[in-house]
């Protein structure tokens, strides 16, 4: 088993309201790059932040890199269009930084990423592959992308209250700006990516489509995002079966209706809850408050600890010291 994750960057991150991915644009562009780094490191070694959200809330590398470090999987990082320079090693399938999706083709390179994704996928030797995503704003683009394929049009957020009617109004200005009406692309998900998505997507979709073609397993380890690469690659003719592993938090927000959504798209839902309720400690806290909910691959981390012989508690214990540890690391030295 081949742990993946798909790391890049979009403009429309920085639309105020959209993402609580980063405590400021400034910080929020470090997000995926920082990310990859905590998942192959345990801390940020060349970012200069340690994501957290304005309230604190860590990000949930945080979350999959203590999965890792009791489960000992392998992990691969795709660069689909990073912002920043990772310290992380990475294998580049993307050119270029999505554009804010209300201009005409926020991912010119769609077309060659998921090209050049859906060729590496296809050359993994693994049985089964886990596919995560890091990308701030991701929820928007791929609210977009479920629009214009004329999905069920619905997303989770980051953000404890879902701003879905601010989401909405940027994916209208967004195809108004394309000539385009819900379902229009439905024919041409690579398109669809390029008009209104982001990298990511189209890496994970193409991931996808390279992957099962070669008779690989895949798990998208996500909740609405994932959900919405899903579809690219359902559109794209892909018709094997593909998991869908997500969080209890993302399972419990009514907005983002992941149940529905994995119906539609007939894929097996995997909802798995870590029990953070029962710890009381900042790490975890602000999950059960309903903040970040899911990314990195979050939910199929959890889903391997789930499935394995290592204790939930285990795992809610190794949060706290990777947490600690990056704390640590962002506090500055004693006069």
């Amino acid at each position: 088993m081949r742990f993946v994750v798909v790391a890049g960057n979009t403009e429309t991150a920085r639309i105020d309201g959209i993402s609580a991915a980063g405590a400021d644009g400034d910080v929020m562009v470090h997000t995926p790059s920082a990310d990859l780094e905590i998942l192959t490191y345990g801390r940020p070694v060349q970012a200069p932040v340690v994501p957290v959200s304005p309230s604190g809330c860590p990000t949930p590398a945080v979350v999959t890199r203590a999965a890792r470090e009791l489960l000992e999987f392998e992990t691969v990082a795709l660069d689909a269009g990073l912002a920043r320079q990772t310290g992380s090693p990475t294998v580049t399938v993307g050119d270029g930084v999505g554009r804010d999706v209300r201009r005409t083709r926020a991912v010119p390179a769609a077309p060659e990423t998921y090209e050049a994704a859906r060729q590496f996928g296809r050359d993994l030797p693994d049985d089964e592959l886990v596919l995560g995503e890091t990308i701030p704003g991701g929820t928007t683009t791929a609210l977009g992308v479920l629009t214009a394929l004329g999905e069920r049009a619905t997303v989770s957020s980051s953000l404890p209250d879902n701003p879905l009617a601010l989401k909405r109004a940027v994916v209208d200005e967004a195809l108004d700006a394309s000539g385009l009406s819900p379902g229009d692309t439905a024919d041409d998900p690579v398109e669809t990516v390029q008009h209104v998505g982001d990298p990511v997507l189209a890496a994970v979709a193409g991931l996808v489509d390279g992957a099962t073609d070669s008779g690989t397993s895949v798990t998208l380890a996500g909740g609405t995002q994932m959900a919405a690469a899903a579809a690219l690659a359902r559109h794209a003719g892909v018709d094997a079966p593909l998991s869908l592993a997500t969080t209890s938090f993302v399972a419990a927000d009514e907005t983002a209706a992941i149940r529905d959504v994995a119906t539609d798209l007939d894929l097996a839902l995997t909802v798995t809850d870590p029990g953070f309720d029962a710890r009381d400690h900042p790490a975890m806290d602000a999950y059960v408050a309903g903040e970040a909910k899911e990314g990195v691959g979050m939910g199929g981390a959890l889903a391997l600890v789930d499935r394995s012989d290592v204790p939930m508690a285990s795992l809610r214990e190794r949060i706290v010291t990777v947490y600690d540890r990056l704390v640590a690391d962002a506090s500055p030295p004693d006069p």
